[in-house]
């Protein structure tokens, strides 16, 4: 048959193998990493949460377990900062946690996507408006 190139079936046996150990190797990979997915979502029951909202300049916070309390966090402006102070991360009302117990936080935003975060514990949660992301930590150290 003049349409049937005789030479292209000759490798059909090693693009079976290429196509089909990938295939099996990302198997193997992505069940493991699945299941440590939906563990590491899981939300243990938490001593107490944390509601931040990310406005244009400001966060506001909600602790609503014990008594409904509510504040706005707002940056110190660069020309009132101390000596000691850190530029562009200093605020005015800081946020009080408890070490030692399951925080859960729930952020959201009000204007824009803002980020909340914690770098020295490992923890950033973005917020989007109009969707209320959640994630929980565990304080071991004070600062």
């Amino acid at each position: 048959n003049k349409y049937v190139n005789r030479y292209l079936l000759h490798g059909q046996t090693i693009e079976i193998i290429w196509t089909i150990l990938p295939a099996i190797i990302l198997l193997f990979i992505a069940f493991p990493s699945l299941r440590l997915l939906y563990l590491l979502d899981e939300i243990n029951e938490p001593s107490i949460t944390l509601k931040a909202i990310g406005h244009q300049w400001y966060w506001s916070y909600e602790y609503s377990d014990f008594a409904n309390i509510e504040f706005d966090s707002y940056m110190i402006p660069t020309n009132e900062l101390s000596i000691d102070s850190f530029r562009l991360l200093d605020v005015d009302n800081r946020v009080v946690l408890p070490m030692n117990s399951q925080i859960r936080i729930l952020v959201t935003a009000a204007d824009v996507i803002h980020s909340w975060t914690i770098p020295a514990l490992g923890v950033k949660v973005d917020g989007t408006p109009g969707r209320l992301n959640q994630t929980n930590f565990l304080i071991n150290r004070p600062g």
